[in-house]
């Protein structure tokens, strides 16, 4: 019965949405397709429209319950070209019923912004959160959202700056030069995405800009000192390679990498949670990695203040003894 199910949304998916990708010819066209994506809000949940470092978007909360495990930044997919936050609250919504504060960003998108003005837009973002959140912040992303967050994490270390405690990756875009042997070998079992039009998206969105350059590729840069990941990906996604690829070049640089690969999942399917048991299950692993990473920030936290007070504590006695 659940195979059945998932043939039958696949088969939808590939006639609703891969047709009208592959008719694609422009940025437009694509974020026409995307924007008609209706909201899949879960129920129990508040959405709030707010500013932060400049950016507009909007905090998924739960109306009820707490929220201990810390605040999420989730940069929503779309080819740079379109969706939002609006269209991405079956997952922000996801993550906050489990227990997040999520902010979600409506970055600038192309083609009338290209690279890099989305990654400054989320570079700004973070500064704000890590002004206003109290305790560990954490990253996710799915599709180009993902790949951006990994440019987030990347501008970050390289600025020395705070990164978030851990990211989560649904089915992220790591490679706009499109390089992947999955493009080919998946075109036709993908029921979602079609290669041409990821190609005539990354043009797009990275204008003369090397497709290489690790802030709009992060798989060809030097993914040492990154926080921990973990990156859900369909296996029969076009995409399939740009997960395979990040997780073996993040694990060769020291970072943990936790790579889950699912059979028979469109691109991107915790979007389609409310009628996807794989969805809901996704988001039940990504919330638990992201648990153990907070309880992880808050051990160290505790550890590094008990340190400050031994060091400090001999200075103390020393200069009550010589009073």
């Amino acid at each position: 019965m659940a195979k059945l199910r998932t043939q039958l949304i696949n088969l939808a998916i590939r006639g609703l949405v891969k047709r009208r990708l592959a008719a694609c010819r422009t940025p437009l066209d694509v974020r026409k397709a995307f924007n008609g994506t209706p909201p899949l809000a879960p129920r129990g949940v508040r959405f709030s429209p707010v500013t932060l470092g400049g950016v507009s978007g909007e905090w998924a909360e739960p109306k009820t319950g707490a929220k201990g495990f810390g605040a999420l930044l989730y940069l929503h997919g779309g080819g740079y070209v379109g969706m939002s936050a609006r269209t991405h609250r079956a997952i922000t919504g996801g993550f906050a019923l489990r227990g997040f504060r999520v902010f979600c960003p409506d970055y600038r998108l192309g083609p009338e912004h290209i690279f890099p003005a989305a990654l400054d837009d989320v570079v700004s973002v973070w500064r704000a959160l890590r002004k206003q959140v109290e305790g560990p912040i954490f990253v996710s992303g799915d599709s180009s959202g993902g790949g951006l967050a990994v440019a987030l994490l990347l501008t970050l270390r390289d600025q020395r700056e705070l990164a978030p405690a851990a990211a989560c990756l649904f089915s992220p875009w790591t490679d706009f030069a499109v390089t992947g042997a999955s493009q080919t070998i998946n075109r036709d079992r993908d029921p979602m995405q079609v290669p041409a039009c990821l190609r005539m998206l990354a043009t797009a969105y990275v204008g003369q800009t090397d497709p290489r350059m690790p802030l709009v590729s992060p798989i060809y840069g030097d993914l040492a000192g990154l926080p921990p990941m973990v990156i859900f990906v369909g296996a029969d996604e076009i995409l399939l390679d740009d997960s395979k690829r990040l997780a073996e070049r993040a694990l060769m640089a020291g970072v943990g990498a936790d790579l889950r690969i699912y059979p028979d999942m469109p691109h991107a399917w915790p979007l389609l949670s409310a009628i996807m048991p794989e969805g809901r299950e996704a988001l039940d692993e990504a919330a638990t990695f992201l648990q153990v990473a907070a309880l992880r920030a808050i051990k160290i936290d505790a550890q590094a203040s008990s340190q400050l007070v031994a060091e400090a504590e001999p200075a103390g006695v020393r200069a009550r003894q010589r009073g």
